[in-house]
């Protein structure tokens, strides 16, 4: 859907859902405290104002806060919110017109509505314009924890952040720069998080370090995840998900479709300067239905060819060896698959089940030796707040269906020695190649927005035994762990507090041994 004249970075919260090709306004009002807002939505600019610190003016929402993600979901299987949900960054006038065009009738548990006017005034302030926000963050963390899934957790000792973000009807950017101690890839300065961005009709084009989480799982996606930190890209994504109007194509429902072109480091790396690209579908036939097709490629490189005959032939699949491709003239590295989420269709039996299945290769013009991500949850309300429960398996074993899957081949290709890694982390699952593991997980969301998590995990790195001095998490060979994780935020003076504590109880070919991990943030904006 083409927007003509809307500006996407300042969405209008009386707006509603139209067809692809409608008329709008050329000039709508900004979601901030506007008169003819509804008083739904002058509740939400009032809790904005007083609550600020919990929020960055910018016109997405990167991965990383369970809450909020809680929240969206929870807004998404209620049916107020219309999109997709589990592509990562999330846009928020996509957000922001649904949340306006829910009344309060529709709120029909405290769960609801509790996350309806926590994303309400989290919104309010993300996408107001007007002056550059300030936000700054301090995190210490004693032994990282290196099993990262969808939560923000520090990744070295120590972390400072400070940051500016300005957002505009046509134009947005931030900076943020991050100071780190004892740097685990060697870059003490970071620009994590730094982007500008543009709208160009329903479309926002922008270029920096996002972070992405591509998928339905919270503690796995298999082909794009914070794993590793965000490779500088140029990036193409839709604004809103409005259903397309032709026949065929409506069927679809709302979709978001993404596009990233991207670079790897520039050294200490076999293959250097290697190129990026990542491609997502992601669409909702049905309310309870969602699914999404992604692919990502390798390609280019020192060394490598690089010229556009060769991206022609990466993109149509003329990528795999044999009698007349060489490995010098093969023209990529690529892993593509699909994943999906089914919530229950009736309304009132919280349940969903989801999972992701990506391919390390290619067959017949579709992707095999499938990496597996398996999950269910079900949420709900009780005296203490609005709740969520999970069980999930992850599986990167190629193949890993069969009772002898094969080893040695997720993440890894003989183009690039590196594997399917960024500055020293795999992009996909942080389990890394040859990885097992099975979580059992809790949030709980207290009325007051005071958070708790619990996850207990039970993890096999580098199953195939040999040693492998290439694997991010366990290159002496086959380890278990036993994982339990405590987590705890809360909004105190003026910021946001989180804190977390762990333990993990290794078994190593050179013994048995158990660390105790923990971290402190806190985080404000101004």
């Amino acid at each position: 859907m083409i927007f003509r004249g809307e500006p996407p970075f300042a969405p209008a919260m009386h707006v509603s859902r139209v067809e692809e090709g409608a008329d709008v306004p050329q000039s709508l009002p900004v979601m901030a405290c506007r008169p003819r807002a509804v008083l739904a939505a002058r509740l939400a600019c009032l809790g904005a104002l007083l609550f600020a610190p919990a929020a960055l003016a910018d016109p997405w929402l990167a991965p990383g806060d369970a809450r909020t993600r809680h929240d969206i979901q929870v807004l998404a299987d209620a049916g107020l919110l219309q999109g997709p949900v589990t592509t990562w960054p999330i846009s928020w006038p996509d957000v922001a017109r649904d949340l306006e065009a829910a009344s309060a009738r529709e709120a029909t548990t405290p769960a609801v509505d509790a996350a309806l006017q926590r994303v309400r005034r989290t919104a309010a302030v993300a996408a107001r314009l007007g002056p550059s926000e300030v936000d700054f963050s301090l995190a210490a963390a004693s032994d990282p924890d290196r099993l990262r899934d969808f939560a923000d957790t520090p990744r070295e000792q120590g972390e400072a952040r400070l940051g500016i973000s300005w957002l505009g009807a046509r134009f947005a950017g931030a900076l943020r720069v991050s100071v780190v101690s004892d740097p685990e890839d060697g870059q003490s300065a970071r620009l994590d998080g730094s982007y500008v961005g543009m709208s160009v009709g329903n479309f926002m084009v922008s270029a920096g370090f996002m972070e992405r989480w591509w998928g339905p799982g919270w503690d796995s996606s298999l082909l794009l995840s914070t794993n590793a930190r965000p490779m500088p890209a140029l990036t193409v994504e839709r604004n809103y998900t409005d259903p397309s109007r032709w026949p065929i194509l409506r069927w679809f429902g709302p979709w978001r479709a993404s596009i990233a072109f991207g670079q790897a480091e520039g050294g200490d790396v076999a293959v250097p300067d290697t190129r990026f690209l990542a491609a997502r579908l992601n669409f909702k036939p049905r309310p309870w239905m969602e699914f999404g097709l992604s692919r990502t490629a390798q390609w280019c490189g020192a060394g490598r060819p690089c010229d556009f005959s060769t991206f022609v032939d990466l993109l149509v699949g003329r990528d795999n060896r044999d009698a007349s491709l060489t490995i010098d003239q093969e023209p990529g590295n690529q892993l593509a698959g699909y994943d999906f989420r089914l919530r229950s269709p009736w309304l009132r039996v919280p349940l969903a089940v989801y999972g992701q299945v990506i391919g390390e290769d290619e067959a017949g013009g579709l992707p095999s030796k499938f990496l597996g991500n398996l999950g269910a949850e079900a949420w709900g309300t009780a005296a203490l707040g609005s709740w969520r429960a999970r069980v999930e398996y992850s599986d990167t074993a190629c193949s890993f269906m069969r009772s002898v899957p094969q080893f040695n081949c997720a993440y890894r290709n003989g183009l690039y020695p590196q594997g399917y890694t960024f500055r020293g982390r795999v992009i996909g699952a942080s389990l890394d190649g040859d990885g097992r593991m099975y979580t059992l997980a809790g949030l709980l969301v207290r009325p007051s927005g005071d958070t708790y998590s619990v996850a207990v995990r039970k993890v096999e790195l580098n199953r195939d035994g040999a040693p492998d001095p290439a694997h991010t998490l366990s290159p002496a060979g086959a380890a278990e762990l036993t994982n339990v994780e405590l987590g705890y935020e809360t909004e105190r003076s003026g910021g946001r507090f989180a804190v977390g504590v762990g333990y993990d109880d290794y078994s190593r070919p050179a013994g048995r041994s158990g660390d105790f991990r923990g971290f402190l943030r806190f985080s404000r904006g101004f």
